[in-house]
């Protein structure tokens, strides 16, 4: 089909073409258009001439949530061949697929009101014949580039907020994923978003995503996605001294105290891990327990990890999916050969499913590693996959000193009984959200986004709209009157 979105027109793009793969067994999904920096330029060139002197301009913010209300109606009209696609694209159960449109519509309309609310503000500066104002207008033109994981969640974080703002933009997906984000992108089209206002290349990050991170029409770029490659767009961007905001990951600490209940502890420790085969930026990689329950929860969640029923996204009774691709299956397997090599301890897992139905999908068991430390490349880096990794505390001090002993400061979670503790704790982190007696849950309305290596700026919640702002103060003086600074007479 033709995958590619400039200036209004459906197009194949002049980059050739490229297979989507289902993760469940390698088939191809679908092949699809690729870009070249020509299109980037075309596609950047109809955002600049839509945000400069488009009709887009001169919409109001009620109208422009208008526009979110009618994409947010459409997911709910198309959500079942949306949920269906994503799990074709990146192999998560359809369960976890239909909560993520949910999801996506909530923040379409969480922006569609918050578009018609945010007038600005006037400012006292105690002068009566002064009117002082502060007023938000849009960034401009921006490239919004998102991950391989939640293509469909990671977009709506970004293109939502800008159009309420009134940007332009030119989305670049995962080239591994890029099928919901071409779908939004015709429901953006199909609720009334004019040429240029929304456009989508595809394509990988050597072919298109350096030359729209590069290009000088662009005013902000949004990223989410690897460290390496954010810290490549931090640089380019540098020079072009473009508004940024980045999300670069986690190494999320899971913290549970042991006056937790065992089998609460243990249900949620693989939930916040075994999600999408752990494919989720905030992840609870990390388990921390306190060590005078560590041995006998280590051994539940084991148990537990043992029985995670693998299988096609699409299929009742799945609870976990492939991995997106072989090449990630490889990454996994290296990080937990390291680790046992470095002496951490294998309680489940590690190793490839034996069912032969599962033999053509990119599949790795839930992976549960017991007697790791601080010097370990599975506890230091981000793995991005279906690895828990064990460290164990006696005080809450060293509980918090855990938890913090990382570059990354995405997420994280306490569990304990004690809810001064539990604040105490809360408050200690230095990560971007952190939960108490939960793990995962985030609203439209509150700001999401790390500390640390995990990134600069936040989505959602009114600074998520924020971003995608300029902040100008006028000052109108009603009353001017001659300053006499300077006399104008001659020097006798």
């Amino acid at each position: 089909m033709a995958s590619l979105y400039i200036d209004g027109q459906w197009t194949d793009g002049s980059g050739g073409t490229s297979d989507v793969i289902n993760p469940f067994d390698g088939s191809v999904v679908e092949t699809v258009g690729q870009a070249d920096a020509g299109d980037v330029d075309r596609a950047v060139a109809a955002a600049r001439a839509a945000f400069d002197t488009g009709p887009w301009r001169g919409t109001t913010a009620a109208e422009r949530g208008e526009l979110l209300r009618r994409v947010a109606d459409l997911l709910v009209r198309d959500k079942e061949h949306i949920a269906h696609t994503e799990t074709l694209d990146t192999g998560k159960t359809l369960a976890e697929s239909r909560i993520d449109v949910d999801d996506v519509t909530a923040v379409f309309r969480y922006y569609a009101d918050l578009a018609g609310s945010d007038a600005g503000r006037v400012v006292d500066v105690g002068q009566a014949h002064v009117l002082s104002r502060v007023v938000h207008e849009p960034v401009g033109v921006c490239a919004l580039i998102t991950p391989w994981n939640y293509p469909l969640l990671q977009l709506s974080w970004k293109v939502a907020p800008a159009l309420a703002a009134g940007n332009t933009c030119v989305i670049k997906p995962s080239e591994v994923t890029p099928l919901t984000s071409v779908l939004l992108v015709r429901l953006c089209a199909e609720a009334g978003a004019p040429a240029g206002v929304v456009n989508i290349v595809l394509g990988d990050g050597r072919s298109v995503g350096a030359p729209l991170t590069e290009h000088r029409c662009v005013d902000m770029v949004s990223f989410t996605g690897g460290l390496a490659t954010g810290q490549a767009i931090i640089r380019a961007s540098a020079a072009g001294v473009k508004r940024l905001a980045v999300e670069l990951g986690g190494k999320n600490p899971n913290i549970v105290f042991a006056d937790t209940d065992l089998d609460l502890a243990a249900d949620w420790a693989l939930t916040a891990v075994f999600l999408h085969a752990g494919q989720v930026c905030s992840a609870g990689a990390r388990l921390i327990v306190e060590e005078s329950m560590h041995d006998e929860l280590v051994a539940e969640i084991g148990r537990r990890a043992e029985l995670i029923r693998l299988g096609s996204g699409l299929a009742e009774g799945t609870e976990s999916g492939p991995l997106v691709s072989a090449a990630h299956r490889d990454k996994i397997e290296s990080f937990v050969a390291d680790a046992l090599a470095d002496g951490a301890r294998l309680v489940a897992g590690g190793r490839r499913p034996d069912e032969p139905e599962l033999a053509d999908g990119f599949f790795y068991r839930p992976t549960v590693l017991a007697d790791t430390h601080r010097d370990m490349r599975v506890i230091r880096e981000e793995t991005f996959g279906p690895i828990l990794t064990v460290e164990k505390f006696t005080t809450e001090a060293e509980a918090v000193a855990l938890g913090n002993d990382t570059s990354y400061g995405l997420a994280g979670a306490v569990w304990t009984s004690d809810m001064a503790r539990a604040h105490r704790v809360a408050g200690a982190l230095r990560h971007g959200t952190v939960w108490i007696n939960d793990f995962h849950p985030y609203v439209p309305g509150a700001e999401w986004g790390g500390m640390k290596r995990s990134g600069n700026g936040r989505e959602l919640g009114p600074t998520g709209l924020a971003e995608y702002q300029e902040h100008k103060h006028i000052w109108h003086n009603t009353a001017p009157a001659p300053a006499r600074w300077f006399t104008g007479e001659a020097r006798s």
